[in-house]
């Protein structure tokens, strides 16, 4: 009996140090937000638009989710540079990647058109 525990827990243990595969593909976001929250300057803010365009175009490749949050801050920088269209369609693609943004969403989008 001893020795089927043991070998139940030893499998067990292995089983667990596989490692847990990444689900977003997150870029160098960590970095370039903290770069642009701490300094809030231009070249600050276009480094963090250059990395959401390389997290958004980029997980065909690695074949990871673009993580949710992502496009809708894109555009709302988007609009906050004046190009209201393409920050809109930033904006929708959150929605058809996260319908659960949705009603939030729909708030952010009424106000840019007011």
């Amino acid at each position: 009996m001893k020795k089927i525990l043991s070998v139940s827990l030893l499998t067990l243990m292995l089983c667990s140090c596989g490692g847990q595969k990444e689900l977003y593909s997150w870029g160098n976001y960590d970095k370039t937000s903290y770069n642009y929250l701490k300094n809030a300057d231009e070249d600050s803010q276009q480094e963090l638009m250059k990395n959401y365009q390389e997290i958004i175009n980029g997980p065909k490749k690695g074949k990871k989710n673009i993580p949710p949050g992502v496009c809708a801050d894109y555009g709302y920088l988007l609009v906050k540079q004046g190009k209201v269209g393409k920050g809109k369609e930033m904006l929708k693609k959150e929605i058809a990647l996260y319908p659960e943004s949705k009603i939030f969403i729909d708030r952010i989008l009424k106000m840019i058109d007011e």
